[in-house]
């Protein structure tokens, strides 16, 4: 299987599935002789975990990390990370009744038709467990976006027809993690949670939008084609499971606006250069610009509902069956380290080209 691989200097590749032995990465490119936060990687994790809250699913996982190489005492090395969690928690006698069901809306039909096997339980390497690798890789770059006084905060903005009105510049994003929801204002999040429990009780599910800010970005990373620094973050947030849509600064309002309103024009104060709006979103041309990066992402409602569905099993043959098992009724408040993850590795990956490139400044 291709795929497992993302980045290009800072680069994870991750492994493991669901209801294996572990989940896990290695993490090449990291600079050497960077102290590890080991706090730092334990809170991302807790943040994603599962069981943290009535509105989250019931597995009850540590997520207990080892650091297998790549550090010494203390210190990033240079050489591959390579990080184990294993996995302490797994029902696998939830799925057996499932193995030869293709699950609406999950990777199962298309899993097996391209591999011509499947991991059934928990979804295998399908399953959202795997973005723990990816947070452990975040807080990676984290720790070296500190150095430069990068600060990305991801944040719940909307859960099913609940939504946060108040732009990001309104909000004490500080308070985020306060409430299970990781909404920001204190109201809404009320909300968010009453629609969420609401549906569990149903047996249903909520999507939502997780929106990101990312503050102090210099100016110059992304290159102006392929690798775009705005076309990067849409394929990290695509990436992520359940993700249906990506929009960056204006997104898709800004097809209800003319071009002379929607311009951010350059101006000079204090001695330095900035856009007296931010439409681009912190990007333009592909490029940062200094300005903050501000972009939402899509969730779509969890695909394991708790009541009777219709499907095609492996021998095509029409079945109704259940459910059983610990899902989220909502995954957009657990996926909010995933998303502050993905960004971090992309940013990281593009100060090293551009440090490789052009500046030993950005090193």
């Amino acid at each position: 299987m291709a795929g497992n691989t993302f980045g290009k200097i800072f680069s994870i590749s991750t492994f493991g599935e669901s209801h294996g032995a572990a989940i896990g990465l290695v993490l090449d490119g990291c600079i050497p002789n960077l102290e590890v936060d080991l706090d730092l990687i334990r809170a991302d994790l807790k943040r994603r975990k599962p069981g943290q809250s009535a509105i989250s699913t019931s597995r009850n996982e540590e997520d207990e990390f080892e650091i297998v190489s790549g550090v010494f005492e203390g210190k990033t090395l240079g050489t591959p990370i390579c990080v184990l969690v294993r996995n302490k928690d797994a029902r696998s006698e939830d799925y057996t009744a499932l193995k030869d069901v293709f699950r609406p809306s999950h990777a199962d039909f298309t899993y097996q038709a391209k591999y011509g096997i499947r991991d059934y339980r928990g979804g295998g390497r399908q399953s959202a467990r795997e973005t723990i690798a990816r947070v452990i890789a975040g807080s990676f770059a984290k720790m070296i976006l500190s150095k430069f006084g990068v600060q990305i905060q991801a944040y719940v903005s909307q859960v099913h027809t609940v939504k946060l009105s108040k732009p990001f510049q309104e909000l004490d994003l500080v308070r985020t993690e306060t409430n299970a929801v990781r909404c920001p204002d204190e109201e809404t999040a009320k909300h968010m949670e009453e629609a969420i429990l609401a549906a569990k009780a149903a047996g249903d599910t909520l999507g939502g939008i997780v929106s990101c800010v990312i503050k102090n970005v210099p100016i110059g990373l992304g290159e102006p084609v392929f690798d775009k620094l705005n076309a990067d973050l849409a394929k990290a947030m695509f990436s992520i499971n359940a993700v249906k849509g990506f929009d960056l600064g204006s997104g898709f309002d800004a097809v209800t606006m003319k071009g002379s309103n929607h311009n951010d024009a350059l101006v000079k104060e204090g001695g330095k250069i900035h856009t007296s709006s931010n439409f681009s979103g912190g990007i333009q041309g592909g490029i940062s610009n200094g300005e903050n990066i501000y972009f939402r992402v899509a969730f779509k409602p969890v695909s394991s509902v708790a009541m009777e569905q219709e499907s095609l099993n492996t021998s095509h043959e029409a079945v109704k069956f259940t459910i059983d098992g610990r899902h989220d009724p909502c995954v957009v408040p657990r996926a909010v380290p995933i998303v502050e993850a993905m960004a971090a590795i992309v940013l990281v990956d593009h100060f090293l080209r551009n440090a490789a490139q052009n500046s030993p400044s950005f090193a």
